[in-house]
């Protein structure tokens, strides 16, 4: 068990955010909360900085492509772990897919670049300020974001195979 609950850094975020940390939940027992991109990077980097929290590590930036919401299609997550304290935390923010624009992390984490980078090339997500951010799984002249639910996994005549079988 770690130092700290979920429950007393919920009230820690939530001392120091107010209103800008919002949809709380601990799906599988992991803090999940939801802000917005003006407020994602001080939120990154306060967990960093707190002396008692120390999140000091960045073990994931993803993203999901919720195309039924309606202004909220791209989801940008973050996965901070403290390892002093054994506790991590994931942090959502939500974004229209017109506006696909988030501040970069690369300042807070230097290994938050290359994840960026992944992320922008599966999902289009630009990170602004990044200091190089490129293709680097995917071809260069790619024009299509592949991890978007754009388009149809298969022939649409096909009867074996449909869409939600693969959670679409």
């Amino acid at each position: 068990m770690g130092k700290i609950t979920n429950e007393e850094l919920l009230q820690k975020v939530t001392a120091q955010f107010g209103g800008n940390v919002t949809n709380v939940s601990e799906p599988y027992g992991l803090l999940t909360v939801e802000t917005s991109r003006e407020q994602i990077i001080d939120v990154l980097s306060w967990l960093k900085a707190d002396e008692q929290l120390q999140f000091i590590y960045l073990t994931d930036i993803t993203a999901i492509h919720y195309p039924e919401e309606q202004g909220r299609e791209i989801g940008v997550i973050y996965h901070v772990h403290s390892l002093v304290n054994n506790i991590r935390i994931r942090i959502k923010v939500f974004l229209a897919e017109g506006d696909v624009n988030i501040p970069t992390a690369s300042a807070v984490w230097n290994g938050a670049n290359w994840m960026e980078r992944e992320t922008y090339d599966f999902f289009g997500v630009n990170f602004t300020g990044h200091p190089d951010l490129r293709r680097i799984l995917n071809v260069d002249d790619m024009t299509v974001y592949p991890m978007r639910k754009e388009f149809p996994l298969e022939d649409p005549n096909r009867v074996d195979k449909k869409d939600y079988f693969f959670g679409r």
